[in-house]
């Protein structure tokens, strides 16, 4: 579309507004992962512990870019929203993981025998939270009612996440670990606390 000289298109209203709290939200995130990544290593005494939380969270929101995908759901700030809570469920999954990981290490000799019996201990609190998260914002991610354009997208991607979520904590929090952490590391840092 031309426009005669001295003339200028300006986008408002929600498209304005879906613009301004994206900005918002691309400055907001990487701040609030650092805030994250330093109560981890606050939490963990370790570096490798923290980073071993971190690194999962990806894979815990692909679950949610999967769902607007299927759904066609536009990314929105209710969206966002939903992205954010299933950061804060999947790190919550990822340190109750790792923590079982540092318990279980005084009952075993070697890294590998720790993490199984971490996963088998930790697993049971690790789905029952993913489950109560999806399984409670499943009738807003399917609901067809009047106003669920505000609740949807959010629902749709905890539910999305939290099918993720569990698989990225079980089964890939061991392969990291199992590469990155040192068989005596969590007792020196447990020994430091």
């Amino acid at each position: 579309m031309r426009l005669p000289e001295g003339y200028h298109l300006e986008w408002a209203g929600e498209y304005d507004s879906l613009r301004k709290e994206q900005r918002r939200l691309a400055a907001i995130v990487p701040i609030t992962l650092l805030i994250i990544l330093g109560l981890l290593f606050t939490a963990f005494n370790s570096l490798r512990h923290a980073l071993l939380v971190l690194v999962i969270l990806p894979f815990g929101l692909l679950g949610g870019v999967l769902s607007l995908l299927i759904t066609h759901t536009p990314f929105s700030i209710s969206a966002a929203v939903g992205f954010a809570s299933t950061i804060g469920v999947c790190t919550l999954g990822g340190v109750v993981f790792v923590s079982g990981i540092r318990r279980k290490e005084a009952d075993s000799h070697s890294l590998g025998a720790t993490i199984e019996l971490a996963a088998l201990a930790e697993m049971r609190p690790v789905v029952m939270a993913c489950a109560a998260a999806g399984l409670g914002l499943l009738p807003a991610a399917v609901s067809t009612g009047i106003g669920v354009q505000a609740q949807q997208p959010l629902a749709r991607v905890v539910v999305g996440g939290m099918v993720t979520s569990p698989f990225a904590i079980l089964f890939l929090i061991p392969v990291f670990a199992s590469y990155w952490l040192r068989p005596s590391e969590t007792r020196t840092a447990d020994r430091a606390n």
